[in-house]
């Protein structure tokens, strides 16, 4: 399943670490769980691009690799049968 909009352009980089296109039981769940997580690492992913601090650069890092993990066990708490 395609979520919105996204069948014809490159996917954000938000959209690619959350793994925006797979959802294969269709769930409107998982769906809105990934947009949310992809917009916010977007937002960060950005701020993270402005600044050359090293040890802002690595906290934003961080803070993408968390959401990654957090979207992750959220989608599979969706899911749980």
């Amino acid at each position: 399943m395609e979520t919105q909009n996204t069948a014809n352009r490159e996917l954000t980089f938000g959209e690619k670490a959350v793994g925006i296109n797979f959802n294969p039981g269709g769930h409107p769940e998982v769906e809105a769980c990934k947009k949310s997580c992809a917009d916010l690492i977007d937002s960060l992913n950005d701020a993270r691009n402005k600044t050359d601090n090293g040890d802002v650069k690595r906290m934003f890092s961080e803070a993408i690799t968390n959401i990654q993990t957090g979207q992750m066990w959220a989608v599979k708490a969706i899911t749980w049968k």
